[in-house]
């Protein structure tokens, strides 16, 4: 009987190996991602199919319809070039009249999320990534309570991995008053229900359906506060009113449905409000393909003058590497700014032969000394990008995310200014490493494409 049982595993284990190989050959993955995963397969099938299971699928089918992008009255005239590809992938166009402004200090970000919530009248549409257990995440909560409580309509999105350390008294405090909060992608859930590989790491508040706070900021005393705190994050954030607010609305409504729950959607107050010309730019598994990351690959290599990149964690596909390379080879300027070392060690330790190599080519890499910088921010030619998306393979190709796009030059100056005034705190080149370390790094970083 022993023989019997033992012949049964083999086929069950070879048929769900098969199975998972064709699930692999059918998605869109750089051919790097598709041999690691078989081979790993092959080579541990007991070890890869359940890590295949939980961190496998690039796009999840039944859980995450797409994004339904309601049609804006506004007429637009012919944007630049960039706005029309983002078109082909079905992102609504640029419009003018919006007014965006930046918002740097984590002080100022704090004063500007109370304010955002506090003049609320009718809702609050919120999704973070995390929302931290501290004293600033707490606060946060009881200030969307006190909204709850003055007959405002607040929905809260938290993902779940993200969330697992969470003011949990707050939010028990924050439903019981009748505030309505779900968590996106709960850890146990049905294979086809969405996978733990699959994040919401956008960051966005939404009030009255005419005003939004979005960027690269969660909740919590790293990211902002009422205080000054030395050991702070440097991050970047962007409060805006205009047409552009539609879009934001529309990728909440989507996060929102995706959680299971459906309500009245939350009404648009489209209202002329500025000068800056933008577009938001979703991506992630409610996107038919992956507009963001496809969109940039065009962008660099049609740059003239300049491409420069701010962001935590520097893992780029296959595809951004060789047209930041050929940036490079072609004179653009390339400019890569990141922290000296990140909260996340296994990221620094894989960023590292990414960096020489491009380096060598004639990119600069700036190294941000002060601190933990988690800003992310794309400066290209006369466009820029300020959002939530890493510039790593997570953020590309898996992460749900958000960036605004502007064309306008108010708007873009804005950006590049900001990223201006970060160089004097960096020191330039890519730091030395022994054959040890560079090793290490090579290591390291061949568990990218897995992911």
């Amino acid at each position: 009987m022993i023989w019997i049982e033992a012949h049964f595993a083999v086929v069950f284990g070879v048929t769900l190996t098969i199975i998972a190989a064709v699930i692999v050959l059918q998605q869109r993955r750089t051919p790097q991602s598709t041999a690691a995963w078989l081979s790993f397969m092959l080579l541990a099938p007991y070890l890869a199919l359940p890590l295949f299971l939980g961190l496998g699928f690039r796009k999840s089918g039944s859980r995450f319809s797409e994004i339904r992008f309601r049609a804006s009255d506004t007429a637009k005239a012919p944007g630049p070039d960039l706005d029309g590809l983002f078109a082909h992938f079905g992102v609504p166009p640029s419009t003018d009249g919006n007014e965006v402004r930046l918002v740097v200090d984590g002080q100022d970000c704090w004063n500007e999320v109370l304010h955002l919530v506090q003049s609320a009248r009718e809702t609050l549409d919120v999704t973070f990534y995390l929302v931290a257990d501290d004293a600033v995440g707490r606060a946060f909560v009881e200030a969307l309570t006190e909204r709850v409580r003055a007959g405002v309509r607040v929905r809260l999105i938290i993902d779940r991995f993200g969330g697992l350390r969470r003011p949990g008294k707050s939010l028990r405090a924050f439903r019981q008053a009748g505030g309505l909060m779900h968590d996106f992608s709960p850890l146990l859930q049905k294979p086809d229900r969405g996978h733990l590989n699959l994040r919401n790491h956008r960051k966005m508040i939404i009030a009255d359906g005419a005003r939004v706070l979005s960027g690269g900021r969660n909740i919590g005393a790293h990211y902002l506060g009422p205080h000054a705190m030395q050991n702070r994050w440097a991050d970047l954030s962007l409060v805006l009113r205009g047409p552009v607010v539609r879009t934001f609305l529309d990728v909440f409504e989507s996060d929102w449905a995706a959680t299971g729950r459906k309500d009245v959607a939350t009404p648009v107050s489209v209202m002329t409000a500025g000068i800056s010309r933008a577009q938001l730019v979703p991506s992630g598994p409610d996107m038919r393909d992956d507009p963001m990351h496809d969109g940039l690959v065009s962008a660099i290599h049609g740059a003239r003058e300049r491409v420069w990149i701010v962001t935590p964690y520097f893992l780029p596909t296959e595809h951004l590497t060789h047209a930041l390379m050929t940036a490079a080879r072609r004179g653009i300027d390339v400019c890569i700014l990141l922290p000296e070392r990140s909260n996340q060690k296994i990221a620094d330790l894989a960023c590292g032969s990414y960096l020489r190599g491009l380096s060598a080519l004639g990119c600069r890499v700036l190294r941000y000394q002060p601190g933990m910088i988690h800003a992310k921010a794309w400066v290209i030619d006369d466009a820029a990008a300020v959002g939530s998306a890493n510039f790593d393979v997570r953020s590309m190709l898996l992460n749900f995310e958000l960036m605004l796009f502007v064309y306008d030059e108010h708007t873009v100056a804005q950006v590049s200014d900001w990223f201006a005034d970060l160089v004097p705190d960096c020191t330039t080149g890519v730091r030395r490493a022994g054959l040890g370390r560079r090793l290490v790094e090579g290591v390291f970083r061949l568990g990218a494409p897995i992911l």
